[in-house]
């Protein structure tokens, strides 16, 4: 009697799964809002957004949120359990990182190989997020790696597509044939950093299907683990220099908590105007679970970790 309760339950549980899955797959797709509008505009409008998952029967209710777009996802199972706009087109702003991350250890079969960066890597606006690297550095591609991920260096992020591509429009060639291979219907890019382009987006849905990907790469599980990381290389004139990058989420450099029973292992966050405030996260609960939780274009910092915590809560420790 016991076992064929427990077959029961467990069969309905994942009847609400498939189900879930299929409504929240069947919403329709939106493209890029590029309005002007005044920050209170922006939250009203996000606050009034559909939180999909809550139309579903029997659903635990999600978090009303000042963020365009979210996603809470059992890793193992793909089990939807929050969902918000999770086919919207967005800006991705640095989150790109992780789909970079991915194809470094995709196609770079030796880390410890250098490379020398170029005039154009090195050539970033006063105001980017760089590692700082000038003209005829020369670093091991596992130095940029961390770069790129901790300190979310858009230089770094250039000269890894340049090596592995040649450049960086072939590299996005192939960022945008391996996010199609992926699933990742509603991405297109054009950079390896996420800088702003009209034609730079992706969905919270396919970032999950990315950073999927990508944890099942122990280095990249060790790299955003690590709060910060020493790099040790040359520059131009061979002369030694050395620098230490720290890791911008604030779970792992302790200016946020997470709450009870949850592990946080992990991530890569975005910021820009355009984009808003932006983080796809890799957790665990308490029980060893793993869960994948994205917000894009939240409004302040501040509330883009209140919404990732309201939602890490949602799944339980």
């Amino acid at each position: 009697m016991n076992r064929s309760r427990t077959s029961t339950a467990v069969g309905f549980r994942r009847f609400r799964i498939w189900l879930a899955a299929l409504i929240l797959l069947c919403q329709g797709m939106q493209g890029l809002d590029v309005r002007a509008q005044s920050l209170e505009e922006r939250i009203r409008d996000q606050q009034e957004m559909t939180v999909e998952s809550n139309e579903i029967p029997g659903w635990p209710a999600g978090p009303v949120v000042t963020a365009e777009s979210a996603i809470l996802i059992e890793a193992e199972t793909g089990a939807i359990l929050y969902a918000k706009n999770i086919h919207a087109r967005q800006y991705p702003a640095s989150t790109t990182k992780i789909l970079t991350a991915y194809l470094t250890l995709k196609y770079c079969e030796d880390l410890d190989v250098t490379t020398t960066v170029s005039r154009n890597a090195a050539d970033q606006a006063a105001d980017s997020s760089v590692c700082g690297l000038k003209e005829g550095d020369v670093l091991r591609i596992r130095d940029l790696f961390y770069g790129m991920l901790l300190r979310s260096g858009n230089d770094a992020a250039i000269v890894i597509a340049e090596h592995i591509s040649g450049s960086v429009e072939a590299f996005a060639e192939l960022m945008n044939r391996e996010a199609a291979m992926l699933g990742a219907t509603q991405s297109h890019f054009v950079n390896p950093n996420g800088l702003p382009d009209p034609e730079h987006y992706t969905s919270v849905y396919d970032l999950y299907l990315m950073l999927a990907a990508a944890v099942k790469y122990e280095t990249f599980v060790d790299a955003i683990h690590m709060d910060a990381y020493t790099a040790s290389y040359r520059d131009a004139a061979g002369a030694a220099v050395q620098k230490t990058w720290e890791n911008t989420n604030l779970y792992i450099n302790g200016q946020a908590e997470a709450p009870d029973g949850i592990e946080i292992i992990g991530g890569k966050t975005g910021t820009t105007n355009d984009a808003g405030y932006c983080l796809a996260l890799y957790s665990r609960k308490a029980s060893g679970e793993e869960l994948i939780s994205i917000v894009l274009k939240a409004d302040v910092r501040a509330n883009l970790y209140l919404l990732m915590n309201e939602m890490l809560e949602k799944a339980g420790g």
